[in-house]
């Protein structure tokens, strides 16, 4: 092949080609010329390194077929603008669509918790159940050490870590249906029955003050993490038009988001537990008011900017290219 004659010949098309891939935007017509010049070129390249493939004149084509590529599938996105997005749009919509259900695991959880408590403390062979010496020793030491026992940084880690680990795996088997109201009731049974000795021996305020604080966010962070389990198990159960798969699929995908966010929001509830309950130099309102301003923020943050991404139309799921087509059915 004759290379010169051959530029020669192209070389016209491989300048329009350049400046199509340079411009900004394009209208349909310069979109279409573009996608043939690019086949045309690719060709040209083809024909090009079956006589030199290390030559310049391959790595100039390899250059502007590259140029054309971006502009015709796009550039990923920034960084830092998909950051944003997530905490903006994507998270948020993602809490305020389990808003409701968040608050009826709530209260099914107090009422337990409160049933637990009473059953304890009013029990007429309390001291079968749990003997005097040991209710006594967790309401006069065991329970308000279990905050202070540890430096505060390292307590605010253990605690993040094995909460959030809780909540990771309330959202990922919640699709057993099972997984999810057992946790719950373990859970609940246990802070019911704390709460029963610290009353039952007298330490009532103790018990409230070393709870709220962190407790107010902590507790709602699990009520939530239930909630996207709960709300995954019933995508498979009531897939409604959309076979079960395609059903699981999507909500898993949506509300995953849900158990990275409480990642973040657990920390929080962590600094606060290692740091606010324990403190010996902040009042006892300060303490509790600090838990509540940090529960304000987050039913704040669902309800304001989930809101308005969720009018928006945001979902929390992938885009219908990575996500894939899904089959229709009657």
């Amino acid at each position: 092949m004759d290379t010169d004659a051959f530029v020669a010949v192209h070389q016209s098309e491989w300048d329009r080609l350049a400046a199509l891939s340079d411009r900004r935007r394009l209208t349909a017509e310069e979109a279409d010329e573009l996608l043939r010049l690019y086949e045309r070129t690719s060709t040209h390249l083809s024909m090009v390194q079956a006589v030199d493939p290390g030559g310049p004149l391959a790595a100039g084509l390899s250059s502007r077929l590259g140029r054309a590529r971006t502009q015709l599938t796009g550039v990923g996105e920034n960084v830092f603008v998909s950051v944003a997005y997530f905490f903006a749009q994507t998270l948020p919509a993602a809490f305020y669509r389990i808003r409701w259900l968040t608050v009826i695991v709530a209260v099914g959880f107090l009422i337990t918790a409160v049933w637990y408590g009473q059953w304890l403390a009013g029990h007429p062979d309390v001291d079968v159940i749990v003997p005097a010496e040991v209710r006594q020793q967790y309401a006069d030491e065991d329970f308000v050490n279990y905050y202070s026992e540890h430096p505060g940084s390292s307590f605010s880690a253990q605690v993040w870590t094995n909460n959030a680990w809780i909540a990771a795996q309330m959202v990922a088997f919640g699709v057993t249906g099972v997984w999810v109201p057992y946790v719950l009731f373990v859970n609940a049974s246990g802070v019911g029955m704390a709460g029963g000795i610290m009353h039952e021996q007298g330490e009532a305020a103790a018990f409230w003050l070393n709870i709220l604080p962190h407790g107010l966010m902590e507790l709602t962070a699990v009520f939530v993490a239930a909630a996207a389990g709960l709300r995954i198990f019933w995508a498979w159960v009531a897939p409604g038009q959309s076979r079960r798969l395609t059903s699981l699929a999507r909500e898993g995908r949506r509300l995953i988001t849900v158990a990275v966010g409480l990642v973040l929001v657990l920390l929080i509830s962590g600094l606060v537990e290692g740091f606010v309950t324990p403190s010996e130099v902040l009042p006892s309102w300060a303490k509790i008011g600090i838990g509540a301003l940090v529960l304000a923020g987050y039913w704040a943050y669902t309800l304001i900017l989930g809101g308005r991404a969720h009018r928006a139309g945001v979902t929390g799921d992938i885009g219908r290219y990575d996500a894939g087509a899904e089959e229709l059915t009657a």
